[in-house]
């Protein structure tokens, strides 16, 4: 077998290796954009050139349907058969899903410079993708008898609102119709990532917890899930319905339910074990990132001052201080686990994880503090600058496992 075919094999041998390798490149290249586009928008490195949209909706799309997917994908593939005990996903549906949405992802790129054609192209195929994922993962949903299948359900149904909100995405380029691109924005942030990351946080911190806390007792209530859910969508829906001095009604509980569920979960305990903190610290920002949105809410309700109050903190906090950190974390853990290493996390990806903790206070810092304002543009700079180092070394550091095959000769 030559090298290429090797590596091949092994990159094809389980669901994440190939997705999850894609999306640090992806998350690597995403967040390389930004930072030249911010360079250039700051006058650091000159003009930034002229796109075939506007850089914040393609730095919105790529970051929420561009890079967080390759990673969901790659993990709901691995755990879906697990969670139902069903059949593992054929390779055929992992690696199109995965060549459809990359080479997507690369045509949007070639797009934003040279022609709107191509964007449509590049979406089309990422739809394509998505689309294989989806069925691939309704078959097992459908096909097995497990009793419990309330966190695969859920996560399908967030799963098609992606789809949907991608879709959305697409009609908005081809009619220019701006309530599609509000769609897009609102359905993936609240109807597609955030359940998403909800229910396998729900699912899988007190199952983490349990391995490694002594005398840990699960708490798992689903009631408070369907709450969070609730809200979450409502939230969406408020936004959507151009009612935001609302949203505060929702916001509230969700940051209540996440509160109690960090103290339960047991977030100081978690700080014995890096690979188990980083989870607990990923979930703490939730509570953080819902507070601020209800603060913003609240500000807008009471009519207080012409401005919106904390800019776009909120959402930053929720984006890099929740989905960001557990992506790291939980790609972290799969990552060692599916490849026959100690389940540690070393001196050094806790550092990093940290670095994301750097980001998502710089980043929301000059939106909260007023006297960080007029240094705004030096904050989200480096903010963008230490994310991108960040991930680029994480990246490094990781990416190689996926074409190389497991430390303990096992195969996957």
């Amino acid at each position: 077998m030559n090298k290429q075919a090797t590596i091949w094999h092994y990159l094809s041998a389980a669901p994440h290796r190939s997705l999850f390798l894609v999306g640090a490149l992806q998350g690597v290249l995403t967040l390389l954009w930004w930072m030249l586009d911010l360079m250039g928008r700051y006058g650091v490195i000159g003009n930034a050139p002229i796109l075939n949209m506007a850089p914040i909706w393609a730095h919105a799309f790529l970051m929420v349907y561009g890079f967080f997917p390759f990673f969901i994908f790659g993990f709901l593939f691995t755990t879906f058969p697990n969670w139902m005990s069903g059949e593992k996903i054929k390779p055929r549906y992992y690696l199109a899903t995965c060549i459809f949405m990359a080479g997507g992802v690369a045509l949007f790129y070639v797009g934003l410079y040279i022609s709107k054609t191509l964007l449509v192209t590049g979406i089309a195929a990422m739809l394509t993708g998505w689309g294989i994922a989806i069925i691939a993962l309704l078959r097992i949903l459908l096909q097995t008898l497990a009793q419990d299948k309330r966190h695969a359900r859920v996560a399908s149904v967030a799963l098609i609102f992606g789809w949907l909100g991608m879709v959305a995405y697409l009609v908005w380029l081809l009619t220019d119709h701006s309530f599609f691109l509000d769609f897009s924005r609102q359905a993936g942030i609240w109807f597609f990532l955030l359940p998403i990351l909800l229910t396998v946080s729900h699912r899988m911190i007190p199952f983490f917890s349990s391995r490694v806390l002594e005398n840990y007792v699960i708490v798992r209530p689903y009631a408070l899930l369907w709450l969070m859910l609730v809200c979450t969508a409502g939230h969406g829906l408020l936004q959507l319905m151009g009612m935001p001095q609302y949203v505060w009604c929702v916001d509230l509980p969700l940051a209540g339910c996440a509160l109690y569920l960090s103290w339960a979960w047991g977030l100081l305990r978690s700080f014995s074990v890096s690979l188990l903190a980083v989870l607990h610290i990923s979930f703490a920002w939730l509570t953080v990132a819902m507070l601020l949105f209800a603060a913003q809410s609240l500000m807008m309700w009471l009519n207080v001052g012409e401005r919106i109050w904390f800019g776009l903190a909120p959402l930053h906090a929720l984006v890099i201080g929740y989905f960001a950190s557990m992506v790291l974390g939980m790609a972290s853990r799969v990552t060692l686990g599916h490849s026959g290493r100690p389940l540690v996390l070393d001196h050094f990806t806790w550092l990093l994880f940290l670095g994301f903790q750097i980001t998502t206070l710089f980043r929301i810092m000059p939106d909260i503090m007023p006297a960080a304002s007029a240094l705004a543009p030096v904050f989200y700079l480096f903010a963008a600058a230490v994310w991108l180092i960040c991930f680029m070394l994480w990246a490094a550091r990781f990416a190689p496992v996926y074409w190389r095959p497991r430390v303990d000769g096992k195969l996957g």
